[in-house]
């Protein structure tokens, strides 16, 4: 049969959601490559899409409903039907809710897939069946609560804007793993003449890209900016007319807030020289239109949406905002370019059930009463691996009373823990709408291969679960394209009629968001609010971390690889053995206090529990921090526990976010005699 070449999208939790040419051949996908024609892939796929198909059509791939046969984790399980399946679970799910209530039921899902409709069709399903709610905050909603304390409901600004930037500053992103276009744009800018900067807590191979990079202390982000702004103030590099204009709360900032945070106080604080914070100032305040990308991992701590809040005031200080390219760009938002309720129908919640945050799973399954937690559904997610305090979230896993169905492509930790696992479809297999959130883009794709063995979507499968419950709701009798074309026919300000037409044509194509964000800032005052006494600290401040209070020496960073996210692609053999093994980055220093060298064996250990790894001694991390890349499933690791059992249930300063960053360990060798108490 001739080859075939079909317009996709990538589905994986990334700011870009590039656009995809997949070549198809007798229903098999045999290359895939970046689309030349989306405005923001423009041909460029990170190394963990140039081989797509390699996990699209791996070895490893799920085909059959599975039934557990062994214990609790020991991954036995046997082929049954999709009608058993659908029966077990339902009559399961049915004595449930007559003896205890729909709220003993908890789904779990993130960001496995971004398509609008699979990412989102359990919520109508779960709403309907009365279950407990999922609080779904372990990425960056810290990022928005900062960003909204000060900014209110003003758009992000247009991420091309870097190209007319003079400075560039990549804060807390490790664009080369995370965001490779931003990585390609910020490079053109320089080529164009713009200094390129990187801020992080170890030297990233973002940080060997720009022209300087400086490292700083693990939760210290907000204390820089605010002895930042301190030098700026003290040394008169302001922009008091836009201040006047545009700012509410100066002077109150200056002077009851600004005046304690000199750079030579705040040097031991994120670890910079009080010189190197005094140039950074200078430097920022005199560009003439300094553009700010943040990331999100430096929201991942107790004072993560502070840390937003309080850089996000720079460019509000000097006056950035005037000009293009200046500003601060945190994240797009695309949500009224799409009906989303039209899928989520929250009208089908009888009334509000209890909400449980994905951030403390661990106590959810474990300690959580009134009713217990007994029957758990997961989607395109793996809790096993990526949930804070491992170990808590596996104690509950492994309950003989909980009832686990896992919805998944391959058998992941998470799986194996299941009483029935669902083979799901990838994304070259079922239709969905797409949008981005690192710029304003958008693109609809069908599948361009039949589903892989007997897989089927999300969507397929709650359609299937609520004929399994009886239901006659009609709305689960629609299909896929029914319903994105809901999402699409609906009048905005985002589309026209012929962007409309285009993504029903599955174009890529750039929304228009309303308004201007550099000349009007959506807020109750009008400006821009430094101040905010609807916020519980009205004014930006210094705030701690978790970890000062927990004890132990090191700072550990749990970050991103260009090989993996998250937990996913590791069932790629080629990615997997770009990484090695699991690896702690330690400081030449610290090494050999503790008398160690790379190569050794070690154990990193706190009050939560204790990994393994291997260590490697580099001058890429700064004293009294260590680094791990990528979070490995633990059929790859010696001693079965990742980096999360090491992380907390804790929640951030706003919008109740993951503290996977904020980890205090010790580190030792291997299979000496340690303490893991606090003190």
């Amino acid at each position: 049969m001739p080859t075939t070449i079909h317009r996709s999208v990538c589905p994986f939790d990334c700011p870009d959601a590039c656009g995809l040419l997949v070549e198809v051949e007798s229903g098999r996908a045999l290359k895939v490559s970046g689309d030349p024609d989306h405005p923001v892939t423009r041909g460029l796929l990170c190394p963990k899409m140039q081989h797509y198909e390699r996990t699209v059509h791996s070895p490893r791939r799920l085909t059959t409903p599975l039934l557990r046969s062994g214990a609790k984790g020991a991954g036995e399980f046997r082929p049954i039907t999709w009608d058993e399946a659908i029966q077990r679970i339902c009559c399961r799910w049915q004595g449930l809710i007559a003896q205890q209530g729909g709220e003993s039921i908890l789904p779990y899902s993130y960001a496995g897939t971004m398509g609008l409709l699979q990412r989102n069709s359990g919520h109508p399903f779960f709403y309907k069946l009365g279950a407990s709610r999922l609080e779904r905050t372990i990425c960056s909603p810290a990022k928005e609560a900062g960003w909204k304390a000060l900014m209110g409901e003003t758009p992000a600004m247009d991420p091309f804007e870097i190209g007319q930037s003079d400075l560039v500053i990549l804060w807390g992103i490790n664009a080369v793993a995370t965001s490779i276009h931003a990585m390609r744009d910020a490079q053109d800018a320089r080529r164009k003449g713009a200094r390129l900067w990187a801020i992080d807590t170890y030297r990233t191979p973002t940080c060997d890209a720009c022209d300087e990079s400086f490292l700083i202390r693990p939760g210290s982000d907000g204390a820089l900016a605010l002895a930042m702004m301190h030098s700026i103030v003290r040394e008169g590099l302001l922009d008091r007319d836009f201040i006047a204009a545009n700012v509410l709360g100066y002077d109150e900032f200056t002077s009851q807030t600004l005046s304690d945070y000199s750079p030579e106080r705040i040097s031991p604080v994120c670890g910079l020289a009080p010189e190197v914070i005094e140039r950074l100032a200078r430097e920022y305040a005199r560009a003439w239109a300094p553009f700010i990308r943040l990331g999100s991992g430096l929201t991942r701590y107790a004072n993560g949406a502070m840390n937003v809040r309080t850089i996000s005031c720079l460019p509000a200080l000097t006056g950035a905002w005037q000009r293009p390219g200046g500003g601060i760009l945190t994240g797009t938002s695309t949500g009224g370019a799409f009906p989303l309720q039209r899928v989520t129908r929250e009208d089908f919640m009888a009334q509000p059930t209890r909400l449980v945050s994905m951030n403390q799973l661990g106590s959810a399954l474990t300690e959580l009463g009134a009713p217990r937690v007994m029957s758990l559904y997961v989607y395109h997610s793996n809790p096993a691996s990526i949930a804070p305090d491992q170990n808590a979230v596996v104690r509950g896993l492994l309950r003989e009373e909980l009832f686990t169905v896992v919805h998944e492509r391959f058998m992941t930790d998470t799986a194996r823990h299941a009483d029935i696992v669902l083979p799901a479809t990838s994304s070259l297999e079922h239709p969905d709408l797409y949008r981005c959130y690192g710029g304003y883009h958008a693109q609809r794709c069908s599948a361009v291969i039949p589903p892989v063995g007997e897989s089927k979507s999300n969507w397929e499968v709650f359609s299937l679960l609520a004929a399994g419950m009886g239901w006659n709701e009609p709305f689960f009798r629609q299909s896929a394209e029914e319903l994105i074309e809901q999402l699409l026919d609906y009048e905005t300000p985002w589309r026209d009629s012929a962007v409309s037409e285009r993504l029903r044509q599955g174009e890529p194509v750039l929304l228009t968001p309303p308004g201007d964000p550099k000349r009007s800032w959506l807020t109750p005052s009008g400006k821009i609010e430094i101040l905010n006494e609807r916020e519980v600290e009205p004014l930006p401040r210094l705030l701690a971390t978790h970890a000062e209070g927990d004890g132990f020496p090191l700072r550990l960073q749990s970050a991103a690889t260009p090989y993996a996210l998250n937990a996913s692609f590791y069932e790629r053999d080629d990615l997997r053995s770009r990484q090695t093994c699991m690896e702690l980055m330690m400081n030449p220093a610290d090494a050999g206090q503790r008398g160690l060298s790379s190569g050794d064996a070690v154990t990193a250990y706190n009050q939560l529990g204790e990994v393994g790894f291997t260590l490697n001694v580099t001058d890429r991390v700064p004293p009294g921090t260590v680094v791990t890349e990528g979070v490995w499933w633990s059929e790859f690791i010696p001693a079965g526990r990742g980096v999360n059992a090491l992380t907390s249930q804790r929640l951030t300063d706003g919008g109740r976010g993951s503290t996977l960053y904020d980890v205090a360990v010790e580190v030792g060798r291997t299979g000496v005699e340690r303490s893991t108490g606090c003190g």
